[in-house]
């Protein structure tokens, strides 16, 4: 009887097709940015001291994970006739568009003054507002995704769905802003780097808002939410009894551990141009989409474990090679990491590697998280996906955010240089790029397979699970009928 019920309640499917679209179109809004760029942004345009940017982002970051826990308990306390995570989204979308047009046409109200204390002060509070408005989205966002469907098949057509076609257009965004920060460089264009950075950051914050609120409209929450209100202490407790979510955040905690400035900045101050990154990106292009065609049979034929850590983790293997090979010759002009043409082919091994199994890497992390948030429901008879996703983020961000924090910080104490000027930097700063981009986010990324060996969400544990879900919220949804 349960394997009937599970089996019905798989094939199932829930999302019509305007919904489909609505989410697609959402899904790609996540990427349609040039938000890779904001490096560059901060230290060629806006230009705050390194020093100061630095203590900015250990600020924001603090009050990043103080955020979560508040909003992740506001949302898991929401029941409103539109849903639980809806009224979020739509009430992200205009004050979240507008902030975020303010940070890319912040160097239209100040001066180009590292130390100008009024755009520092203003940058902070812009900061964490964002910080805020960000978290806001993504609790909303996973939410209404776990919730939209109580198929986990249908939920998986859904965002491979939403993955294949949103990576038709999603990266014009980030394609176009590094041809226009190269024809500025190597001065082709008359406009200004200012100019681009403004004109690209605004159009894409406005896109992104409006695509939000399309698919908080057209969406619907299909699983009905326990008429209790759980406090945070007794979301946490969920959490400690979710075997799945504590390795996911132990996971990810670790993995924050990385270390990064960015490759784009290796790319224009090593390489010389930012267009490589997209010569790069060709061969491997057409991988990306066949890549989703065998994501089912691979799904059916591995354990979702070694999927789990074969599609995060083989971009770190390529990257570590990659750095050694590149260092040899040593640091400076001999140092075959200068060599343009060489690292080009490298790094697009890399990519070629990376998008052949870019199914895998997507699908798989969502699949199980969002398996993880069932399995609370499960043991505990109630769903508590803000306490959840706010614990979860912010296990991360307590690392990630301290370490970035640190970012700009290890550029000026490596020797890079605000005045340098395009191309002009020292083979000191140019070979710490080399390996903040490479070796760094290598070696610190392996430290998150080590929970996921104990991951046991799966074969006949997750079948029971889905089986018994479904017969639990079929005798909750009656109650409510009943009730009216």
């Amino acid at each position: 009887m349960a394997t009937e019920v599970v089996q019905t309640a798989h094939r199932r499917r829930y999302v019509s097709g305007r919904e489909t679209m609505a989410y697609v179109l959402f899904d790609s809004s996540k990427n349609f940015h040039i938000n890779e760029f904001q490096t560059r942004f901060v230290v060629d345009v806006l230009k705050i001291d390194l020093g100061w940017n630095s203590i900015l982002s250990l600020i924001n970051g603090i009050w990043d994970v103080i955020n979560d826990g508040f909003l992740g308990a506001l949302v898991d306390k929401t029941n409103t006739r539109w849903g639980k995570f809806r009224p979020y989204l739509l009430a992200y979308a205009g004050p979240g568009t507008l902030f975020i047009s303010l940070y890319w046409m912040a160097p239209l109200f100040f001066d180009k003054n590292p130390l100008n204390a009024g755009k520092i002060i203003f940058w902070l509070a812009l900061a964490m507002l964002l910080e805020t408005f960000s978290t806001v989205r993504e609790l909303a966002e996973t939410g209404l995704l776990a919730n939209l469907t109580p198929s986990p098949d249908d939920r998986v057509r859904l965002y491979t769905q939403a993955e294949v076609i949103s990576s038709i257009w999603e990266s014009i965004p980030q394609i176009t802003m590094g041809l226009l920060i190269d024809m500025v460089n190597h001065k082709m264009v008359s406009f200004s780097l200012q100019s681009a950075f403004v004109g690209m950051g605004t159009f894409c914050a406005a896109a992104g808002g409006v695509l939000a609120i399309f698919f908080a409209v057209f969406s619907r929450e299909r699983i009905a939410q326990s008429p209790e209100k759980h406090n945070y202490r007794e979301g946490l407790k969920t959490i400690l009894r979710n075997r799945p979510m504590l390795l996911i955040m132990i996971s990810e905690f670790l993995g924050g551990f990385s270390v990064t400035t960015w490759e784009h900045n290796y790319y224009i101050d090593v390489l010389g141009s930012e267009s490589l990154r997209n010569v790069v990106t060709i061969p491997g292009a057409p991988l990306s989409f066949l890549s989703y065609t065998y994501i089912n049979k691979v799904r059916a034929r591995f354990p979702i474990k070694s999927l789990w850590i074969f599609g995060q983790h083989l971009k770190d293997v390529c990257s570590l090679g990659i750095f050694l090979l590149g260092s040899v010759g040593g640091r400076g002009a001999k140092g075959l990491y200068q060599n343009r043409w060489l690292m080009v082919g490298l790094l697009m091994f890399r990519d070629i590697c990376y998008k052949g199994t870019l199914s895998i890497n997507k699908i798989i992390p969502k699949e199980i998280l969002l398996d993880a948030l069932d399995y609370c429901e499960w043991k505990n008879g109630f769903r508590s996906e803000g306490v959840t996703l706010a614990t979860k983020s912010m296990a991360a961000k307590i690392v990630r955010n301290i370490i970035n924090s640190f970012t700009t910080l290890i550029m000026k104490v490596t020797g890079y240089s605000l005045n340098a000027g395009f191309g002009n930097q020292s083979d000191r700063a140019k070979y710490a790029l080399f390996t903040m981009s490479l070796l760094i986010p290598a070696v610190t990324g392996f430290l998150a397979i080590l929970p996921k060996l104990f991951y046991d969400l799966s074969g006949q544990k997750r079948e029971q699970m889905y089986a018994e879900l479904a017969e639990m919220r079929t005798a909750r949804q009656e109650i409510y009928n009943e009730a009216g």
